[in-house]
């Protein structure tokens, strides 16, 4: 084996590597929601399909991370199938774990009324399967009936919000499927929730609110916050705060205001602390091909002010930085990564989610990798081509940076017909680094797909 040595200024920046922006880039993502579950970050997120000219979604996906660069892509738990009264529009999610179980609360369009209707499914585990809980609608409504939060109090009384422009909730029972009494209505206005004129939905026209859609409600040392999409069309996001869980509530101002670069007359946030940090997810239409029927989910960092105000929270292409290294020896999900180009992700019932669409060129990137000393003896893959295969170059720090291993992918006789195949690793690879992998193969076709990595 060679050993590659590098300057001690070379491997803090490899320590130093940080997440980008869009945080998906192998589909579009929407409408992300946070969840944090046994030292695990879990986001759940809507699926703007491609050359959409309106919000046609249909189904819901899952990603996780521990280090907030390195992202597994868990696939679509939860589809409008599911659902039998449901026939359209999968829109903004939240889910939220009770007793062991795991509540996914979204909105779609109902069979039995024509209109928008929340509905509940309920799964085992953070990333599903998941099933519609009650095989109705939790509740059915009008066409504002979108984008539900939920969040359970300290006393253990669980709450329900949604709407667009009128602001519904209720309080949810113990089982968290089922609720008593009337669904309740609050009007948003300007004190709650700040003044129409401020930010205009329409020139020349008033209302009674900034209040738009996508509500994100949550508590943090005693206060409530509602955090949401304002100003109409192109919307920013802003937020109030509350002594109670119903308010009444009180505008604190613009937490992210509307950038034309964002590429999306749409936002929609959700909040989390995890491992100590705060953070903001929020949505927009950067990838290429997107904008405002195309987005894609991003995160950054932030610090609540000292009495407990939410910042002004700009968007970057930076994002958050990583808060632990990337663990790479055992099997490592091919569709876990930092960033990709070219490629996308397919679910198999047997295999799972695997690394798809693959052409010359296409390349994934693990991000803050810890080889600890001396690096890996081998690496390996297992793929699948119905065709002629190809090369992975698996490459240190950048795109044309030193060579780890190569390794030769021999068409396997299906795209999901797989074969392990392993290459001696040719140089030493100490320390924090980022890891490149590069697809080679003949131009234009699809060469292979890829289930997992290993590092031994």
């Amino acid at each position: 084996m060679k050993k590659y040595f590098l300057t001690l200024g070379s491997l803090l920046i490899a320590a130093a590597a940080s997440a980008t922006n869009p945080l998906v880039q192998t589909c579009f993502t929407t409408d992300p929601a946070p969840m944090v579950h046994n030292d695990t970050l879990y986001v759940y997120t809507g699926h703007d399909e491609n050359k959409a000219d309106f919000f046609w979604m249909q189904e819901w996906r899952v990603y996780s991370t521990t280090d907030m660069v390195n992202w597994t892509d868990h696939g679509s738990p939860l589809a409008i199938e599911d659902f039998s009264w449901g026939d359209d529009r999968a829109w903004a999610p939240q889910c939220i774990e009770r007793n062991g179980k795991f509540y996914f609360y979204v909105p779609l369009h109902s069979k039995l009324t024509g209109a928008m209707a929340i509905g509940v499914a309920v799964g085992d585990s953070p990333t599903g399967p998941f099933k519609d809980a009650i095989g109705k609608p939790l509740a059915d409504g009008s066409w504002d009936y979108i984008d539900p939060t939920v969040f359970i109090d300290d006393d253990g009384q669980a709450y329900l919000y949604w709407g667009n422009p009128t602001i519904y909730y209720v309080k949810l029972n113990e089982d968290m499927i089922s609720f008593d009494g009337e669904v309740q209505k609050l009007v948003p206005d300007a004190e709650g929730f700040g003044q129409g004129k401020e930010v205009p939905m329409e020139p020349g026209k008033e209302y009674k609110s900034s209040y738009t859609e996508g509500p994100w409600f949550y508590k943090r040392n005693g206060k409530y916050y509602m955090v949401y999409a304002a100003g109409g069309i192109p919307e920013h996001i802003a937020y109030s705060m509350s002594d109670s869980p119903t308010g009444p509530w009180k505008y604190m101002g613009i937490i992210m205001p509307q950038k034309d670069e964002s590429n999306s007359f749409t936002i929609h946030s959700g909040i989390t602390d995890y491992k100590g940090k705060s953070y903001f997810f929020y949505h927009n239409g950067q990838l290429p091909g997107g904008g405002g029927f195309g987005r894609s989910i991003c995160v950054e960092p932030f610090e609540y002010n000292a009495d407990g105000t939410i910042p002004t929270i700009l968007p970057t292409k930076e994002g958050a930085p990583a808060i632990a290294t990337f663990n790479p020896y055992g099997r490592v999900e091919a569709e876990t990564m930092a960033w990709s180009e070219g490629v996308t992700t397919e679910p198999n019932a047997e295999t799972g989610v695997y690394l798809a669409d693959i052409h010359n060129g296409d390349y994934t990137k693990l991000a803050n990798v810890n080889f600890m000393s001396g690096g890996p003896k081998t690496v390996g893959a297992s793929v699948a081509s119905a065709l002629r295969g190809g090369q992975i170059e698996v490459r240190m720090d950048s795109l044309d940076g030193p060579v780890v291993a190569t390794i030769d992918v021999p068409g396997t006789g299906g795209w999901e017909n797989w074969q392990y195949i392993e290459a001696p690793a040719q140089i030493e690879v100490p320390g924090v680094h980022d890891i490149y992998f590069l697809f080679k193969g003949r131009k234009g076709p699809k060469l292979f797909n890829i289930d997992y990595w290993t590092f031994k």
